[in-house]
């Protein structure tokens, strides 16, 4: 689904990458071969390379239009960028900003930026390398950015986080992604329950980073929860136990999961994750005390 609507607000995919990325064992936490086998062949080719392996991974951001405003969620990878803790997102050099252009959006355009979390394939493209310094991309938008995040990954404050699981990855991040735009003065720090636009708001989802927030999109009696990193693959729909090997806090990130399901369920919410496949969204079901993923086409 790279278009649709939630309500009166007009919702647009825009692709970076597209890969395998890693075996579901390596992603993860607790999941093995044996238990991952009865959805290989249900997940396959959307979610899942049979013959690889692996899990089948996009970087995406969408783009939503509501009440004259135009909000970008989460910004992907970004070009150019060093990644010595995770290769395969360094220097990179995608159509991201074709891929905007082509849905109908120049950097101009974007009036807000809002990143779930401050995590390398998030923030990527908040700045642009230009002349050999880090500028901000979208030269009108507010940045929105989760304060207890920026606290987390500022390397001013290391000394107070010194058990980071995500360190090594997520290195450099903050230095060419999240400082400029602070020093540009186009940064605002928030906190949840922060209204990003009419029916918009930005809901604590932390576990996976502190400051991960899920936003909320609420129009004409319909919902969407654009969920960030809650969920990296809709096998966790199944298995909300299973944790992304990359989150900090494992027992809250599971039961923000299970909470975040919860409510996807109850409201009828479509659920709209980072890196998913196929359809790149799902809703989701109960089923006794668990869920099921319900994909809309």
């Amino acid at each position: 689904m790279d278009r649709f609507d939630i309500g009166a607000v007009r919702v647009h995919r825009i692709e970076e990458w597209r890969g395998n990325f890693a075996p579901p064992e390596h992603l993860l936490a607790g999941c093995t071969p044996e238990a991952f086998a009865p959805y290989a062949e249900r997940f396959s080719p959307g979610y899942y390379d049979l013959e690889e392996r692996k899990l089948f991974a996009f970087l995406q951001s969408w783009v939503l239009e509501v009440g004259g405003l135009r909000i970008l969620f989460d910004t992907g990878a970004g070009n150019d960028k060093e990644r010595p803790g995770i290769p395969v997102f360094g220097n990179l050099s995608t159509d991201f900003m074709g891929n905007l252009r082509r849905a109908g959006f120049a950097p101009e355009d974007i009036d807000i930026v809002v990143c779930s979390h401050l995590h390398i394939d998030h923030v990527g493209w908040n700045t642009e390398l230009r002349e050999g310094r880090w500028e901000p991309t979208f030269p009108k938008a507010r940045y929105l950015l989760p304060a207890v995040d920026e606290v987390f990954w500022n390397p001013a404050n290391a000394a107070q986080f010194p058990e980071q699981v995500g360190r090594a990855v997520n290195a450099g991040v903050y230095e060419d992604s999240v400082a400029p735009v602070i020093a540009a003065g186009m940064a605002e720090l928030v906190q949840p329950g922060h209204r990003v636009a009419e029916g918009i708001t930005l809901e604590a989802a932390p576990g996976h980073t502190p400051g991960q927030m899920v936003m909320h999109v609420s129009s004409r009696g319909e919902h969407a929860l654009f969920v960030g990193d809650v969920l990296h693959h809709p096998v966790q729909v199944h298995h909300p136990e299973w944790n992304s090997v990359f989150c900090e806090n494992p027992e809250q990130s599971r039961a923000t999961r299970r909470a975040v399901l919860g409510k996807a369920a109850d409201l009828d919410a479509l659920l709209v994750p980072a890196h998913f496949g196929g359809q790149h969204v799902c809703r989701v079901r109960r089923l006794g005390d668990g869920f099921v993923p319900e994909f809309p086409l």
